[in-house]
């Protein structure tokens, strides 16, 4: 079993996601004796946003890059995304990647009825991190519904969210946003029994 752990966010060890998607990975190391990590800091090593050039292959080290990125992507079983909630939105290395990940032909196509999700049988969880309290359905939330509207276009319907919000209100709701975001963490065991 296979594991790509990916962290986004820029506030390196004041991270919340960063604390949490740890936590999550360490949760299905414990499960699974055989589980396969990769780990992909997308701060630390960004991928060039999308260009007309990138999608004309037009650099062949780039391409190899992107075909690496996707190979990794496809031969995951589990995803473990830590997605700060950065100005209503996702940081813009997040989306480098998705940009390498939700590639027509490889993770989804058209047809006649319409869109078809080719990446599916996966799990995606989403470690969201806001300083501000949005809930489940705010305006302002372009963060968790765009990413669970992206992975179901390429067919992964197993989509988890864990958040901590209002982790900038104070220091004690930091700690009590934690605490809640860590204990709703679930055992990958208990799921599949």
């Amino acid at each position: 079993m296979k594991l790509l752990h990916l962290d986004t966010s820029a506030l390196g060890t004041n991270s919340v996601t960063r604390e949490l998607t740890a936590a999550v990975v360490a949760r299905w190391q414990d499960a699974h004796a055989d589980l396969t990590v990769e780990y992909r800091d997308l701060d630390s090593d960004p991928l060039p946003h999308l260009t007309g050039r990138s999608l004309a292959k037009a650099d062949p080290a780039q391409a190899e890059a992107d075909e690496a990125t996707l190979q990794q992507f496809l031969s995951a079983d589990v995803v473990v995304i830590g997605a700060p909630f950065y100005n209503f939105s996702i940081p813009s290395t997040l989306k480098a990647w998705i940009d390498r990940v939700a590639v027509a032909g490889r993770t989804f196509r058209y047809t006649e009825a319409g869109p078809e999700g080719l990446a599916g049988g996966k799990q995606v969880i989403i470690v969201s991190g806001r300083g501000g309290q949005y809930g489940d359905a705010s305006p302002a939330d372009f963060q968790e519904a765009y990413l669970r509207q992206v992975f179901g276009f390429i067919g992964i319907k197993d989509v988890e969210i864990i958040r901590a919000e209002g982790v900038a209100y104070s220091p004690q709701h930091r700690a009590d946003a934690l605490a809640a975001a860590h204990a709703s963490i679930r055992s990958p065991m208990a799921e599949a029994a």
